[in-house]
């Protein structure tokens, strides 16, 4: 006896078992909780460096560049 032998012997039961399990499936399908665009919280850090009375282009040079190169091997 072949594991196929019920099904082909009784092909309401059949359509009926195949038709109930599409239809959970479906219902499981619409029941999962899905949102459109989920939240993600990465994880970040704030640095801020100040240097009184310093131009844009001494900040960069000797404050901006040398944070970037040390947070960049983190």
């Amino acid at each position: 006896m072949s594991i196929s032998a019920p099904f082909i012997r009784r092909p309401i039961a059949t359509m009926m078992l195949a038709l109930g399990l599409a239809l959970s499936g479906i219902v499981a399908y619409f029941a999962l909780p899905i949102a459109p665009l989920p939240r993600v919280d990465l994880p970040t850090i704030v640095v801020t460096a100040s240097q009184p009375g310093a131009d844009p282009a001494v900040m960069a040079s000797s404050v901006a560049a040398p944070l970037e190169r040390r947070l960049g091997a983190i």
